[in-house]
């Protein structure tokens, strides 16, 4: 098999591009960081044209390898972070920056238009409301803001200028499509948290109307929505010539990397459960039916296959929890006397204001960091709400803390208590999936930076008590997934295929000995949301003490 698909996978950390072969082999890859600006009041944006350059800067790199033939090339598919919102004007370039899913300066406009009057109620949303939604689309915006609706809302009142020159809000992927072929288009699944689509008859989704106008939605702001699956356009001929790729290329519609994750961990069965880990983390998989669990922040969206809806659910903070333990408690100690400093920061001399710098450390330290620890962390629990949480409680003003620290504690049982502080939001997430589905989740695939270490893979099989399978290669599942979702989709594979193509790792099995420990553990990790969530309400109902509006 000598077919490949050009994939991109825009994550929050930066765009991952791909030349894969149709039997999910990555030929190669490059990953280009982007920084998020974090503003005040909530906001979290990115510069998009940083996005195409680095895009287009890897695309001719890797055709400069000549690791594939160009002419071998029959598909494009873009995938990544979903429920971020880029307006476009009416040249089709965009106006402004990306708001990212994460940005909640939206919030009060969504709280006027979703709250509930009176004392019927769910979860704060009007239930006429919230079962509208509910009913056709599977979810509803969130009252937090950090959503599609929550950046529309922002754009109109806050930035009424920029709201008019807006022809189009797109989300990520289908930006990333439109700079392929010069087409502005959406599907069910990139419009997923838009919370518009009537998905109850998969074979024929559309807009609803009535949830339109129950927003106050202008609906000639929407993209036009095409199926799943079905090809966009073609590349623009001078977007071909400057990447170094042939012309008359299909670009096949963009995934949320919830659906592209699904394909890159080559569970496509119905129950057959995949676990990511990325910057954000979430427990999914194909499920034969149509259902919605507000209070626990579950619903079931279009799925890869036709037909199949899959389990939508997240946990906002988790892959980022280790890059913030790596950059807070292992950044090198910078130096206080310059004077004293020689090149590239070697110390020369000695000052009483001044210790010495440590070596750069990497993810694979941390492994063996937290190694040194043993299972428990010494009592020490960690909870990964960095920036809230949304399954299986949906507030935004939970935080993240280290609990029963004492003079013993040592940095390694920290580095520990984090590993299974996440380990522990997805157990407590596993539940609520498991009352979802009404059955017991079997193995799970695990995917993402999370799962190429090996010792998060062991602490998840304890915590949750289940096989957990470390998916071949597990970073690159999204680009993979990207590649065979369009390889399917254009009629060159089957799903069949995908199955039999992904290959599992390692396999780690739950240890008995630690069983009994992590029991205890999760059941103190669920008490520390109910005796705290109140204190985090009082202290973050602005977004935090230092970001509310009035103290700007």
């Amino acid at each position: 098999m000598t077919e490949i698909i050009l994939a991109v996978d825009l994550g929050t950390g930066g765009p991952k591009v791909a030349l894969v072969r149709l039997d999910g082999e990555v030929l190669a890859h490059e990953l280009t960081p982007i920084e998020t600006t974090f503003l005040p009041g909530g906001g979290a944006v990115q510069n998009v044209d940083d996005w195409w350059q680095a895009i287009a800067d890897s695309t001719r790199r890797l055709m400069d390898l000549k690791v594939a033939d160009p002419k071998d090339i029959v598909g494009i598919n873009c995938t990544g972070q979903w429920g971020s919102s880029i307006p476009i004007g009416e040249d089709n370039k965009a106006i402004g920056p990306c708001i990212l899913w994460m940005d909640a300066r939206g919030h009060q406009y969504s709280q006027e238009i979703l709250g509930g009057v009176g004392p019927i109620e769910i979860e704060g949303y009007g239930i006429n409301k919230a079962f509208k939604f509910i009913q056709k689309s599977g979810g509803a915006p969130a009252l937090a803001g950090n959503d599609p609706l929550g950046h529309y809302l922002y754009l109109k009142n806050e930035e009424p200028e920029l709201f008019k020159q807006t022809r189009k809000i797109l989300e990520p992927v289908d930006y990333l499509s439109l700079k392929f072929s010069g087409e502005v288009k959406a599907s069910p699944a990139s419009m997923i948290l838009s919370w518009l689509v009537d998905i109850r008859d998969l074979k024929n989704p559309k807009y609803a109307p009535d949830l339109i106008s129950l927003l106050n939605r202008d609906p000639s702001k929407l993209p036009d929505l095409v199926p799943i699956g079905s090809k966009v356009g073609l590349i623009l001929d001078s977007v071909a010539d400057d990447l170094g790729i042939p012309r008359s290329i299909p670009v096949v519609t963009g995934l949320p990397d919830l659906l592209s994750a699904c394909t890159g961990s080559g569970g496509l069965e119905d129950f057959e459960m995949h676990m990511a880990i990325s910057t954000t983390s979430w427990l999914s998989c194909h499920v034969p039916f149509k259902k919605t669990d507000p209070f626990r922040q579950i619903a079931t969206v279009p799925g890869v296959m036709k037909g199949k809806y899959m389990l939508a659910n997240n946990h906002d903070t988790a892959g980022i929890c280790l890059q913030w333990l790596k950059d807070s408690l292992y950044k090198p100690i910078s130096k206080l006397s310059s004077e004293v400093s020689g090149p590239n920061g070697k110390v020369r001399g000695k000052s009483d204001n001044m210790t010495r710098d440590q070596d750069e450390i990497g993810y694979q330290d941390l492994d063996l960091i937290a190694k040194n620890s043993k299972p428990g962390s010494g009592g020490v629990i960690f909870t990964p709400w960095l920036q809230g949480e949304r399954c299986p409680v949906d507030d935004r003003t939970l935080r993240g803390s280290f609990l029963n620290i004492s003079l013993n504690t040592t940095r390694e049982d920290m580095t520990r208590a984090l590993f299974e502080g996440v380990a522990l939001n997805a157990r407590w997430m596993m539940d609520a999936v498991e009352h979802f589905i009404k059955r017991k989740t079997g193995p799970i695939r695990f995917i993402g930076g999370g799962a190429v270490s090996d010792v998060w893979c062991q602490i998840h099989a304890d915590v949750m008590n289940r096989e957990v399978r470390q998916v071949s290669k597990p970073l690159l599942a999204n680009v993979r997934g990207a590649a065979l979702f369009a390889g399917i989709s254009l009629g060159k594979i089957s799903s069949s295929d995908v199955a039999k193509d992904v290959k599992i790792g390692k396999t780690f099995v739950p240890t008995d000995e630690n069983l009994k420990v992590y029991d205890e553990l999760y059941g103190e990790f669920k008490k520390v949301y109910k005796a705290q969530k109140n204190m985090y309400k009082r202290l973050n109902r602005h977004g935090g003490p230092f970001d509310d509006k009035e103290s700007q």
